[in-house]
């Protein structure tokens, strides 16, 4: 019998291209064949997807480059990757479509809706992104990571949590050890942008802690390289141990060994904070249109897992004090990080396969 096939259009930010990794892994176990439909930036974030899912690279211009010209092109590479997407699901239809969000999602998603092939899209944040926007009424369900999302008045959203990868699964609910009179680790993410604010104020923040707390540290800072050097310098200036590199492959691992994670509110990372249950400090990024981030962390502040420092609020001194009242209390860090961890929906995948099936099956009515 020959294997159903999953097309999963997703890209553009390791934001969309983590959860589809999951549902990826997930459907292969499964015994369907995945493939995987972006455009050459969503392609540089699909090294860690499992060998078996096919790579199907696609045209798709993006609206948000600076730029007339890349502008004006936009239309045309858009309307290129639909064709290309078109012919391909016509050479062998897929039995379902999964669109992530992101440009790259934009071909086979526009693919779908014209052959009618049963399709769906999966939310991460609590605002639809603008793909996402654009098919929100054209496709069999929305599946949503964030609850509540907000949706168009005439949709409903199927709340199924933010798929995890398989290395964030192996790590959840991991025993949490909470600072004492011992070292301590500090993980600091900032996601693929506006990470430098968290290169300028994390340093100098750690860095006015008391002696006793700064003496502990060890950090793991995610920079960007255009910041490394900076990042290094205040870090050896304030006599803290760390390790900074632009991405790191081992995030799940330095989270479950972390006593505290300072991050932006990316959909993913606070899927992944939230899974694997540990205290954070989360910064919202002010330049998203949409004020997803901040929509994003409100459940985990809610229920007392972080603590959200807007930017605007976001200072050396604010921050400092905040670590500084979460590292001297281990009764509060441990009930920050209960509280994470009941927030989290490791079984995201799984609830986002199911709904995969039934849409395939066109049972989702039933």
């Amino acid at each position: 019998m020959t294997k159903p096939l999953l097309v999963i259009a997703a890209g553009g930010t390791g934001g969309h291209m983590f959860p589809a990794q999951a549902l990826a892994e997930t459907m292969l176990a499964r015994g369907w064949r995945v493939r995987l439909s972006t455009d050459d930036r969503g392609a540089r974030y699909s090294g860690n997807f499992p060998e078996d899912v096919e790579r199907s690279v696609v045209n798709a211009g993006t609206f948000q480059r600076s730029g007339i010209v890349s502008k004006l092109k936009a239309p045309f590479q858009i309307a290129i990757g639909v064709v290309t997407a078109i012919l391909r699901m016509r050479a062998e239809r897929p039995a379902c479509v999964v669109g992530f969000g992101g440009y790259p999602a934009l071909p086979a998603m526009a693919a779908a809706t014209v052959l009618k092939v049963p399709r769906l899209i999966h939310e991460q944040n609590g605002v639809l992104g603008r793909v996402n926007e654009l098919f929100a009424s054209r496709v069999d369900a929305i599946a949503c990571g964030t609850w509540p999302t907000a949706l168009p008045g005439t949709v409903d959203g199927i709340h199924t949590g933010n798929p995890i990868r398989t290395a964030v699964l192996e790590r959840a609910a991991s025993p949490y050890t909470p600072p004492g009179d011992w070292p301590l680790d500090v993980l600091v993410i900032g996601g693929s942008q506006g990470a430098s604010i968290l290169s300028r104020v994390v340093p100098e923040a750690l860095g006015a802690l008391p002696d006793a707390l700064r003496n502990r540290l060890t950090v793991a800072h995610q920079a960007r390289p255009a910041d490394h050097d900076a990042v290094v310098n205040a870090y050896q200036d304030f006599g803290i141990a760390a390790t900074v590199e632009p991405f790191f492959e081992d995030v799940p691992e330095r989270m479950a060994q972390a006593q505290l994670v300072i991050s932006r509110s990316g959909a993913s990372s606070v899927a992944d904070i939230s899974a694997i249950g540990r205290p954070s400090v989360l910064i919202p990024l002010a330049i998203a249109k949409r004020n997803e981030q901040e929509a994003n962390a409100r459940g985990l502040v809610e229920a007392g897992g972080a603590i959200m420092l807007k930017e605007r609020e976001f200072t050396p001194e604010s921050l400092s004090a905040t670590v500084a009242a979460i590292l001297s209390e281990p009764d509060l860090a441990s009930q920050m990080a209960e509280a994470a961890l009941s927030q989290g929906h490791p079984d995201a995948a799984d609830r986002l396969g199911d709904l995969v099936e039934r849409i395939a099956s066109g049972s989702l009515g039933n």
